[in-house]
């Protein structure tokens, strides 16, 4: 049986519903939830604004990836989930995304267009897989 360590990172807003960080030692895999635009008191940052969203999305994952002793360069799988997604979307996305990633190999990643999140105000919302050693 794994071990595993349910994580409440500093700079995230603490949710009892799920948890924001997962740690499965053996092969030390980090499965982080998704991550929406709130900040540690659980505001919403950048309201309307796409860009800015994903940017603090971004900052929560290294958050997570942080407690977890790991960083942008562990993640080898990200999920992404955009309402109301458009083709024209994606840049406003990718490059956003891409400051985290820079210098490194992207992870492996999906993008899903859907028509709600868990809060109207929620523009996206991003999961990752980590592996650390």
């Amino acid at each position: 049986m794994p071990k595993l360590d349910h994580l409440r990172p500093s700079g995230l807003h603490h949710n009892p519903a799920y948890s924001h960080v997962v740690t499965a030692t053996g092969a030390r895999t980090i499965y982080i939830s998704g991550q929406v635009s709130v900040d540690e008191e659980g505001r919403i940052v950048g309201e309307g604004d796409l860009a800015a969203q994903t940017t603090q999305v971004m900052q929560n994952l290294g958050h997570a990836l942080k407690a977890a002793g790991a960083s942008y360069a562990n993640i080898v799988k990200i999920t992404t989930f955009v309402v109301g997604y458009k083709p024209e979307l994606r840049p406003i996305i990718g490059k956003a995304r891409s400051v985290f990633f820079e210098g490194m190999e992207p992870p492996a990643s999906t993008l899903v267009g859907v028509s709600a999140l868990a809060a109207p105000e929620w523009l996206i919302e991003i999961e990752a897989v980590a592996v650390a050693d």
